[in-house]
Order: C-alpha cells, then structure tokens, then sequence
C-alpha cells in the first residue's frame, strides 16, 4: 500500500498556481473538452469570399460599362452572361493552378523535411528543441518536450512547429477551384438578374445600387463566419466595390461616345 501511495506521488502534476497538486485520476474524470476553431474554415472561407465578390464587381463591372455604351438592353445581356461564363471558368483555372502550385512546394518541403529526418535525426531534434526555447521554454524543458513530441510522432511534430503546416491550412487545390467557381456564379447571378428586370434607361444605376447591397452583405457574412468584426469588412468591400464600377462606367461613357 506505501509502495502505491508513493507512485502515485510521484507522479503528481503541478498545478501551475498554489501548492495543490492534480491526481492523474483527475484528468479522466473530466469530459472531454473539444473546440471548434474558425481557422478550420480559412480554405474554402477564402475562396467563396473571393468567388463571390469577384463575381458581384466583375459582372455588375461589366454590365454597367456596357450599359454606359450599348444602344440595346439585349447587348447588355450578352455581355453579362458571356462575363459569368468566362469568369467562373477563369476563377477555378485561376484557383487550381495557383493553389496547386502552394501544394507543390508544401509537397517539396515535406519530402525534404522526411529526408532530413531520416539523414540527421539528432540535428534535427536540436533545431525543434530550438524552436520550443525561441517560444519561451526553458532549454531542459524545451529539450523534453522535443524528446517526447519525437517519439510520438517525429514528422508530424517538425511538419507542425518547424513548417507550420497543419491539415487546417494545408493546400487543397480542387476544393479551392470548385468553391470559386460556384460562388463566382452564383455572385454574377446577382448583377445579371438586376439588370433584366431593371427599367432599360436606369440599367446602370439600379445594377450599381443592388451590387453595391449585395457586396455589403457579403462582406458582413463573411466576417461573421470568420468571427471578425463587421463593419470593417462591409465598408472595404463596399467601397472597392464602388470604385471598381464607377470607373468602368466612366470608361464605358467615354469609349462608347467615341465610338
């Protein structure tokens, strides 16, 4: 029984604050405890964000420029629907090749880290232990945490702290095209629905004050979803949303008179 009792001692954790130690038995009394953090939306977050309000200034862009020059509202239509297409397509492209490319070089720094691993452990176990003392650690404590984040999993470890590479914000080409383009058309539906059912000589104007509400909102949705402030968010896309429409109207009157 004394043999027990001093195990158990021994084993005994420090609470961090006061002299009252925590019984192991402690921790699996406890529930376990889960989060749900919003960086685990940061992939396709950004890419509908993007999709969406490309689509709403692109095409609301397009259709207010054209309607500065066009002589038929059909012509307006025209462009608008041949700006959805063209902009989804170029959107997921878009998307695909670039995010791909963060894949590839997230794959190439993998591998190397595998390698480094396998070629010079202890060096390695150096550099995390490095790591741990730059975050605030003790160098003996940071040296043990080293020991036992390696020998429970050494890759993912040095993949984590040394990379910065977690599952949350790991590359993912498909997911990142596919979300653009749909929330790309479904953001160019807005302006282009707007503008059938707008009065033909105030095309312009209605297209422009519906896009700019719909750009608002956007902003505000996604700084709820991300947990940000709204107003911030709102205003930025409302007003590079204002000034990418007032150009090109103003484009589109003057290229139209000349023409």
């Amino acid at each position: 029984m004394a043999k027990q009792e001093k195990a158990v001692s021994a084993v005994t954790i420090d609470k961090g604050f006061g002299d009252q130690p925590i019984h192991p038995k402690e921790f699996s009394m406890h529930p376990t405890h889960r989060e749900s953090h919003l960086i685990e939306r940061i992939g396709w977050l950004r890419a509908a964000v993007l999709g969406a309000n490309d689509g709403i200034i692109s095409t609301a862009s397009l259709v207010v420029g054209v309607a500065a020059a066009a002589t038929r509202p059909s012509e307006v239509l025209v462009a608008g629907v041949a700006g959805l297409v063209a902009g989804a397509m170029s959107m997921a492209a878009g998307e695909y090749v670039s995010v791909s490319s963060q894949a590839d070089t997230e794959k190439a720094d993998l591998a190397r880290e595998r390698r480094e691993l396998a070629d010079q452990p202890e060096a390695e176990l150096h550099e995390l232990t490095a790591i741990y003392v730059a975050r605030g650690l003790e160098p003996s404590l940071a040296r043990q945490v080293a020991e036992q984040m390696t020998a429970k999993d050494v890759f993912a470890a040095h993949s984590r702290d040394e990379l910065g590479l977690s599952e949350h914000v790991v590359a993912r080409p498909i997911q990142a095209a596919l979300t653009s383009a749909l929330t790309f058309t479904v953001g160019a539906t807005v302006p282009l629905a707007i503008a059938m059912l707008a009065p033909e000589k105030s095309t312009a104007i209605v297209v422009s004050a519906g896009s700019l509400l719909c750009l608002a909102g956007l902003g505000a949705l996604g700084a709820r979803m991300g947990g940000a402030r709204m107003f911030t968010p709102t205003l930025r896309a409302t007003f590079w949303g204002a000034f990418a429409l007032a150009a090109t109207a103003a484009i589109g009157a003057l290229v139209g008179h000349k023409v």
